[in-house]
Protein backbone atom coordinates (compact mmCIF):
# COMPACT_ATOMS: atom_id res chain seq x y z
CA UNK A 1 0.00 0.00 0.00
CA UNK A 2 2.76 2.38 1.04
CA UNK A 3 5.08 0.99 -2.08
CA UNK A 4 4.08 3.03 -5.31
CA UNK A 5 1.47 4.80 -7.15
CA UNK A 6 1.94 4.53 -11.25
CA UNK A 7 5.24 3.36 -10.78
CA UNK A 8 6.11 6.68 -8.58
CA UNK A 9 7.45 6.15 -4.85
CA UNK A 10 4.68 6.82 -2.37
CA UNK A 11 7.03 8.69 0.02
CA UNK A 12 8.09 11.34 -2.64
CA UNK A 13 4.29 12.12 -3.53
CA UNK A 14 2.65 12.27 -0.07
CA UNK A 15 5.43 13.99 1.77
CA UNK A 16 4.55 17.07 -0.01
CA UNK A 17 1.64 17.16 1.48
CA UNK A 18 2.91 17.17 5.23
CA UNK A 19 4.99 19.85 4.33
CA UNK A 20 2.16 21.34 3.01
CA UNK A 21 -0.36 20.77 5.67
CA UNK A 22 1.43 20.71 8.62
CA UNK A 23 2.25 24.75 8.81
CA UNK A 24 -1.01 25.04 7.70
CA UNK A 25 -1.83 23.58 10.57
CA UNK A 26 0.23 25.66 12.76
CA UNK A 27 -0.33 28.43 11.56
CA UNK A 28 -4.46 28.36 11.45
CA UNK A 29 -4.32 26.56 15.18
CA UNK A 30 -1.97 29.73 16.69
CA UNK A 31 -4.18 31.40 15.45
CA UNK A 32 -7.91 30.17 16.69
CA UNK A 33 -5.63 29.92 20.01
CA UNK A 34 -4.79 33.32 20.27
CA UNK A 35 -7.35 35.39 18.40
CA UNK A 36 -10.43 34.51 19.54
CA UNK A 37 -12.50 37.05 17.69
CA UNK A 38 -11.18 35.00 14.61
CA UNK A 39 -12.51 31.58 15.71
CA UNK A 40 -16.18 31.56 14.39
CA UNK A 41 -14.40 32.01 10.63
CA UNK A 42 -11.26 29.78 11.17
CA UNK A 43 -13.21 26.62 13.04
CA UNK A 44 -14.09 24.85 9.69
CA UNK A 45 -10.03 25.35 8.72
CA UNK A 46 -8.87 24.17 11.83
CA UNK A 47 -11.13 21.25 11.75
CA UNK A 48 -9.94 19.97 8.60
CA UNK A 49 -6.50 20.29 8.90
CA UNK A 50 -6.36 19.01 12.48
CA UNK A 51 -7.93 15.67 10.44
CA UNK A 52 -5.70 15.59 6.83
CA UNK A 53 -2.76 17.04 8.51
CA UNK A 54 -2.08 14.34 10.89
CA UNK A 55 -3.19 12.07 8.10
CA UNK A 56 -0.62 13.36 5.55
CA UNK A 57 2.20 12.77 8.06
CA UNK A 58 1.17 9.08 9.06
CA UNK A 59 1.59 8.37 5.17
CA UNK A 60 4.72 10.01 4.78
CA UNK A 61 6.18 8.09 8.06
CA UNK A 62 4.76 4.65 7.06
CA UNK A 63 6.02 5.15 3.23
CA UNK A 64 9.34 6.05 4.41
CA UNK A 65 10.93 2.96 5.35
CA UNK A 66 9.42 1.65 1.93
CA UNK A 67 11.24 3.82 -0.08
CA UNK A 68 14.29 3.33 1.76
CA UNK A 69 13.96 -0.53 1.45
CA UNK A 70 12.98 -0.07 -2.12
CA UNK A 71 16.17 2.95 -2.95
CA UNK A 72 18.47 3.34 -0.92
CA UNK A 73 19.17 -0.16 0.91
CA UNK A 74 22.85 -0.14 -0.16
CA UNK A 75 23.40 3.23 0.63
CA UNK A 76 26.49 4.46 2.72
CA UNK A 77 28.60 7.06 3.85
CA UNK A 78 27.61 11.06 3.79
CA UNK A 79 23.60 9.59 1.75
CA UNK A 80 22.89 6.66 4.70
CA UNK A 81 23.96 9.50 7.14
CA UNK A 82 21.69 12.13 6.00
CA UNK A 83 18.86 9.63 5.62
CA UNK A 84 19.00 8.76 9.09
CA UNK A 85 19.16 12.32 10.03
CA UNK A 86 15.89 12.60 8.18
CA UNK A 87 14.46 9.50 9.79
CA UNK A 88 15.30 10.67 12.95
CA UNK A 89 12.75 13.40 12.85
CA UNK A 90 9.78 10.78 11.73
CA UNK A 91 8.42 9.65 15.09
CA UNK A 92 8.71 13.09 17.04
CA UNK A 93 7.24 14.56 13.94
CA UNK A 94 4.31 12.00 13.52
CA UNK A 95 3.86 12.45 17.06
CA UNK A 96 3.94 16.04 17.71
CA UNK A 97 1.30 16.33 14.98
CA UNK A 98 -1.07 13.65 16.24
CA UNK A 99 -1.39 16.09 19.81
CA UNK A 100 -1.50 19.32 17.75
CA UNK A 101 -4.75 17.72 16.12
CA UNK A 102 -6.05 16.56 18.53
CA UNK A 103 -5.56 19.64 21.07
CA UNK A 104 -7.18 21.87 18.01
CA UNK A 105 -10.02 19.78 18.16
CA UNK A 106 -10.51 19.89 21.05
CA UNK A 107 -9.86 23.69 21.64
CA UNK A 108 -12.47 23.87 18.95
CA UNK A 109 -15.21 21.92 20.70
CA UNK A 110 -14.15 23.72 24.32
CA UNK A 111 -14.66 27.18 22.70
CA UNK A 112 -17.96 26.48 21.38
CA UNK A 113 -20.32 27.72 23.96
CA UNK A 114 -17.37 27.74 26.41
CA UNK A 115 -17.44 24.46 27.84
CA UNK A 116 -13.91 24.40 29.96
CA UNK A 117 -14.77 27.80 31.07
CA UNK A 118 -12.22 30.34 30.09
CA UNK A 119 -9.12 29.30 32.58
CA UNK A 120 -10.03 25.57 30.71
CA UNK A 121 -9.71 27.51 27.12
CA UNK A 122 -6.51 29.68 28.48
CA UNK A 123 -4.91 26.19 28.87
CA UNK A 124 -5.93 24.27 26.26
CA UNK A 125 -5.19 27.60 24.08
CA UNK A 126 -1.44 26.95 25.55
CA UNK A 127 -1.23 23.75 25.01
CA UNK A 128 -1.85 24.31 21.32
CA UNK A 129 0.43 27.05 20.47
CA UNK A 130 3.21 24.33 22.66
CA UNK A 131 2.32 21.78 20.16
CA UNK A 132 2.00 24.39 16.85
CA UNK A 133 5.30 25.02 17.71
CA UNK A 134 7.02 21.63 18.40
CA UNK A 135 4.68 20.73 15.09
CA UNK A 136 6.57 23.32 13.09
CA UNK A 137 10.47 22.68 14.60
CA UNK A 138 9.78 19.46 13.38
CA UNK A 139 8.18 19.33 10.07
CA UNK A 140 11.00 21.70 9.08
CA UNK A 141 13.37 19.55 10.43
CA UNK A 142 12.45 16.49 8.29
CA UNK A 143 11.30 18.41 5.45
CA UNK A 144 15.05 20.23 5.47
CA UNK A 145 16.95 16.93 6.20
CA UNK A 146 14.89 14.91 3.33
CA UNK A 147 15.81 17.81 0.87
CA UNK A 148 18.96 17.55 1.66
CA UNK A 149 19.52 13.79 1.74
CA UNK A 150 18.06 13.96 -1.55
CA UNK A 151 19.68 17.00 -3.34
CA UNK A 152 22.97 17.35 -1.27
Amino acid sequence: MFDEIFGLPVHALVVHFAVVLTPLLVAVAVAYALVPRWRPSTAWAVILLALASPVAVFASFASGPRLLEARFATAEGTLAGNIATHASFAVPLLLSVLGLGAASLILVYASRGDRFGKSGTTVLSGVTVVLALAAAYYVFRAGDSGARAVWG
